[in-house]
């Protein structure tokens, strides 16, 4: 190899390792901010409960902004996933902060949703400005995508390995190019790290008793996973009707979460479901040491639903942890496991079964709770992944591989019988 050859590929290294970091930290600044101010207007909002009866007001404001600004951008993730596949046109900066008021008016007026939509589009809108800066071509612009995916995911949640691998298993089945695996990885631990420069703090969780693993324990595992991936079935399908419901019955976009926010506003205030008002980490939290009602997480899972179906801004994920954490602490009450694994493999194995992405689920189980319960984690979140449906949280996310062909085939059947007894 001569010496022309050598130069290129060390500044090929160099420019991407550059381009990983700018990314990283100009992502993980924007997670960083978006988390304080998330943390601030959560604060006020507990402390000035009547608030929520402005929820209304905020709807409007969050219709307006996007319905005058922000169509180009109103598919949210969904937009990163289809111009990864088809890459099309460089993805509006305005994306940025849209979405990033968009989800702090949601929070401070007590809608239910969640952190890591926004933080996942102000990632890959920032990350996809450099196309331009660095003369790039279709094909590097999809590296990008997952750079910018891969940042903000890392730096909302503190979980890097988690992270990277989220990105590329989201659009496993798009053709990743090989190249963009080290490069997720180096943009997640730069993003990673510049929140923890930015010395903003992430929720901690804890598994302390981690029973013998063995055919018993093995059993209620599977059970586990099997719960959690119908739950991530209902929650999917959930914020899917909504969305089509409030599109299909009231055709003036800012109107959808006005009409939306007065019926929260009388569920949250009137009727008094406060707890199921924004992230809800309170309540994941003791999910982890006290059995929650059955019926919680199904609430969270129609107030999640309803908030994002009606045009509100923010991500489902963290309403997933409250929901697999609450599912797993209510079967405490009648699997005989410790309640803060049955929280932490809920925790996890819904998102698994919400995303199509047991993989990343499991290390960010191994990453957030530790290794200890990691063959427990694989399990719940291999099992949830299957038995969740075809359909996810992300619309335009491509499945196919073994699950995929599962479902044609039950699909196919399914319809065969119909047709027989027709």
């Amino acid at each position: 190899m001569n010496f022309q050859k050598l130069r290129k590929i060390f500044l090929k290294i160099f420019k991407w390792t550059f381009i990983c970091i700018l990314i990283g930290f100009f992502s993980g600044s924007a997670s960083a901010f978006f988390l304080v101010s998330l943390e601030f207007v959560t604060k006020f909002r507990i402390q000035h409960e009547w608030i929520v009866w402005l929820l209304p007001l905020g709807g409007l404001l969050v219709g307006f902004s996007y319905y005058y600004w922000g169509e180009s951008v109103l598919k949210g993730n969904n937009l990163l996933l289809e111009e990864y596949e088809n890459p099309h046109k460089i993805i509006p900066f305005k994306m940025a902060p849209l979405v990033l008021l968009g989800t702090l008016l949601t929070h401070l007026f007590g809608g239910s949703a969640g952190r890591e939509g926004t933080a996942v589009q102000m990632g890959g809108a920032i990350a996809d400005q450099f196309t331009k800066l660095f003369k790039l071509d279709n094909s590097e612009r999809k590296i990008l995508i997952i750079l910018g995916i891969s940042a903000g995911f890392a730096s909302v949640f503190g979980t890097p390995l988690a992270g990277a691998i989220f990105a590329l298993e989201v659009l496993y089945f798009s053709k990743i190019n090989l190249k963009s695996i080290a490069l997720s990885f180096i943009v997640a631990y730069s993003a990673y790290f510049t929140v923890e420069f930015w010395q903003v703090k992430h929720t901690h969780y804890s598994i302390p008793i981690v029973p013998e693993f063995n055919r018993t324990t093995l059993f209620y595992t599977i059970i586990i996973g099997i719960l959690s991936g119908l739950a991530a079935l209902l929650f999917s399908r959930n914020v899917h009707f909504w969305s089509s419901f409030f599109s299909k019955k009231i055709k003036f976009p800012p109107l959808r979460p006005f009409i939306g926010g007065i019926i929260l506003a009388i569920a949250i205030a009137g009727f008094g479901f406060t707890e199921f008002s924004g992230l809800g980490v309170p309540i994941i939290v003791d999910s982890f040491s006290n059995a929650s009602p059955w019926y919680v997480f199904l609430l969270k899972i129609l107030f999640t639903g309803f908030t994002l179906g009606a045009g509100f801004k923010g991500g489902e994920v963290t309403p997933i942890f409250f929901v697999g954490a609450t599912l797993g602490s209510t079967l405490s009450l009648i699997i005989p496991m410790p309640i803060a694994l049955l929280a932490g493999l809920g925790f996890v194995a819904v998102f698994s079964g919400a995303t199509h992405t047991p993989i990343a689920c499991t290390i960010m189980g191994m990453e957030l709770f530790g290794v200890q319960p990691g063959i427990f984690i694989a399990i719940a979140c291999t099992i949830a992944y299957f038995s969740s449906g075809s359909v996810g949280i992300y619309k335009s996310q491509i499945v196919k591989g073994v699950k995929y062909k599962l479902y044609q085939k039950i699909n196919f059947k399914s319809k065969k019988n119909k047709f027989q007894n027709f």
